[in-house]
């Protein structure tokens, strides 16, 4: 009789979880493009701030977004080209 109060109680635990995966997916599904656009723009905000020193912007904080540069090389690419500039801004670097 234990063991029947315990598989039970699994089953129940079980299902409740996948009840509230179920309403969070339901309540956050209309919003998620929103938030996704909302996170690009964010990201495209910050990778001015880090490459705004190398095209000509003066950067008031490029003491400290200067050493993310290298960390932020991969990502480039696909944001000029996001951007709608069809080459790298910077002369010194090719990245396409």
């Amino acid at each position: 009789m234990r063991d029947d109060d315990l598989s039970r109680r699994e089953k129940l635990k079980a299902w409740l979880s996948q009840a509230r995966y179920l309403a969070e997916e339901y309540y956050s599904a209309p919003y998620r493009g929103a938030i996704a656009r909302a996170k690009r723009d964010e990201d495209d905000l910050f990778m001015l701030m880090v490459f705004s020193e190398l095209m000509g912007v003066p950067n008031p904080v490029a003491y400290y977004t200067i050493e993310l540069q290298p960390l932020m090389l991969e990502r480039f690419h696909d944001w000029h080209l996001r951007m709608g500039m069809e080459h790298s801004p910077l002369d010194d670097f090719r990245c396409c």
